[in-house]
């Protein structure tokens, strides 16, 4: 058997959508998805955001790549925009999330081995169940063997400890230890938000020490929680912090955040991206932060999680056979099944045309687009609650 022109890396279903509307897809043969997966927490603006589209479309009429060899008027408008609204003092624009998480990881060894730092200090502490991405060295701070099987040997450098264990985390801190490296809620691993104490007391250690800690916000970053960024919610602030998905809006960027003293490694010549930074990703990037690094738009975001949340802890109480609980916060929601989350998940995508996202720990995910609205929520809890139904007979049957 011949393999396919796209390598086979996915099992991908039989939807194929072929057109965005707000916050639906619509498939090949006309069918409607309400898509509350959003690309995984991308398209935060949904699918056909006039402000979006117009910024992509106005860039490509006019420039859309020139490499960093030369000034970048749109990377230095929209870093600044990022600092403006952040703990940071300069950006790095990336691609990708994994980029993002890369330039992290590289920051914060580098900080230890510049000049007047620690070179010992080259380990970070990450975490169980985390996803920091598909690279060589994000496979390598995660502890799952099935994103390691097929690519050994891992490379060096990475301690892995509980999540949420602030004591099992100190004990870990070591003279090679350069930080740590924590989603402040993990988001593959099962929409879990870490405690105050537990992130507290990273932020603790590391000022003791003189530790990085680097945040991965890919996913729950940028508005989805109703904090421009998680780590406010926690009322501490990072060193260094990765961002990417919801970042550019369905565009690919990513961006590394970081402190001037964090960044202290990061000099000429350190780095590098071809296509990151490029004016067209810029363009994208400014559109979503033009829309939602605003106290109304992020208060929305938080209203309007709130409501779900307590409608989605209302409605699992009629099937308190199948459903557990519902963690998260703002519009980055999870359902914690009684049975395995993926079989529930295919029932919903096949049979009543609802996308959400599966998840580790029997999770099931609920990341509607930011700009979702009543209608739209109805429409959920109507596919939610005959979906359920049906599955109820179904595995009774």
């Amino acid at each position: 058997m011949a393999i396919s022109p796209l390598m086979p890396v996915y099992p991908r279903c039989d939807v194929r959508p072929v057109e965005g509307d707000h916050c639906h897809l619509i498939d090949e043969d006309g069918t409607r998805y309400l898509d509350f997966a959003s690309g995984i927490a991308v398209n935060l603006l949904g699918h056909s955001h006039p402000g979006l589209i117009g910024a992509i479309q106005r860039q490509a009429e006019r420039l859309m790549h020139v490499s960093n060899l030369y000034g970048s008027p749109q990377g230095e408008r929209l870093a600044q925009s990022l600092v403006d609204a952040t703990f940071a003092d300069t950006v790095f624009f990336t691609n990708s999330g994994a980029e993002a998480v890369e330039c992290a990881i590289k920051t914060a060894r580098a900080y230890h081995q510049h000049d007047g730092g620690d070179a010992n200090r080259t380990e970070l502490i990450t975490f169980t169940n985390a996803f920091h991405g598909r690279t060589m060295a994000t496979i390598s701070a995660s502890n799952q063997e099935k994103m390691h099987k097929g690519f050994q040997p891992l490379l060096p450098g990475f301690v892995y400890c509980e999540f949420d264990d602030l004591e099992a985390a100190r004990a870990l801190v070591g003279p090679k230890t350069a930080g740590f490296l924590v989603e402040p809620i993990q988001g593959e691993g099962g929409i879990r938000p870490a405690s105050q104490e537990f992130m507290s007391g990273l932020r603790a250690i590391c000022d003791e020490h003189d530790l990085m800690l680097v945040l991965d916000e890919v996913q729950c970053g940028m508005a989805r929680t109703g904090k421009l960024y998680a780590y406010e919610h926690y009322r501490i602030e990072p060193d260094v912090l990765a961002t990417a998905k919801g970042i550019g809006g369905g565009f690919p960027l990513g961006a590394c955040l970081a402190t001037e003293k964090a960044a202290r490694g990061m000099g000429f010549g350190t780095h590098g991206s071809t296509y990151g930074g490029n004016p067209l990703a810029m363009a994208a990037g400014q559109a979503v932060m033009d829309t939602v690094a605003n106290e109304d738009f992020l208060g929305q975001v938080r209203d309007k999680g709130d409501r779900l949340r307590s409608r989605l802890e209302q409605f699992i109480g009629n099937y308190p056979d199948l459903f557990d609980c519902v963690r998260g916060m703002g519009l980055m929601l999870g359902i914690r099944m009684k049975v395995e989350s993926r079989p529930f998940f295919v029932h919903l995508r096949d049979n009543h045309q609802l996308l959400t996202v599966a998840a580790g720990d029997q999770t099931l995910r609920v990341l509607p687009p930011l700009v979702a609205g009543d209608a739209e929520f109805d429409e959920f809890f109507d596919k939610l609650s005959a979906g359920a139904a049906s599955y109820e007979i179904a595995e009774a049957a």
